[in-house]
């Protein structure tokens, strides 16, 4: 059965937020980022969700210590359903190389798969690092953004992108700023002054390209 629309915790902020929808963490700090890191994980695991975090830089046994830190039971075994560390780039690039519409399409089997097993969510983490190791079609990951705020699947959900602002330029920060309606800005969520609609970026987009 459907889920109706309604707020859904972080973990990070006592703020109400909607869900069905897609957030961005722009960090330059490790402690920073882990408590929002580990905070949200958390507070989707409580909560009965079908929690997944694509990490690149921290290995999965870390993130399974922050999580035992705030008494979070993990299952003996690493496999289990209901949440799961995969590396980064073997999540968004299973075959060797990023393919934006396949992406979007094993989200949405995601979605399926979890709401036919009765968890009350989707929730994921992504570290987007890897977009920086010249995997073929990687440049295309901005596409990806874009239709991620396309999606129209009815289960409840929620997405975190993560960019090391330490790693990325800044043109392509702004980028990244263009494609998420919310950010987290001191550790709270706010709407996004800079997003575009997927169709005024690609309007934007497009306007550069003629002017270049």
């Amino acid at each position: 059965m459907n889920q109706a629309k309604k707020e859904i915790k972080l973990g990070f902020t006592e703020q109400s937020y909607p869900d069905m929808n897609h957030i961005c963490l722009i960090y330059d700090n490790e402690e920073h980022r882990k408590k929002i890191v580990s905070e949200y994980l958390a507070a989707g695991i409580r909560e009965g969700e079908f929690v997944r975090c694509f990490s690149q830089t921290i290995p999965r046994e870390k993130i399974f210590t922050w999580l035992r830190e705030l008494e979070i039971k993990l299952p003996n075994s690493e496999n289990k359903d209901n949440f799961n560390v995969i590396e980064a780039d073997k999540a968004y690039c299973p075959n060797g190389h990023f393919d934006p519409e396949k992406t979007i399409e094993r989200a949405i089997e995601r979605y399926k798969i979890a709401e036919k097993e009765g968890y009350s969510g989707s929730r994921v983490c992504g570290e987007m690092s890897w977009v920086l190791k010249n995997i073929p079609g990687s440049e295309r990951f901005l596409e990806y953004e874009v239709l991620l705020n396309k999606v129209d699947h009815p289960f409840r959900r929620i997405g975190m992108c993560q960019y090391d602002a330490r790693l990325f330029d800044g043109a392509t920060l702004l980028n990244v700023l263009r494609v998420h309606p919310y950010i987290i800005a001191q550790g709270q969520i706010v709407r996004n002054p800079f997003y575009l609609r997927p169709e005024e970026f690609h309007t934007e987009k497009n306007t550069r390209r003629t002017d270049d």
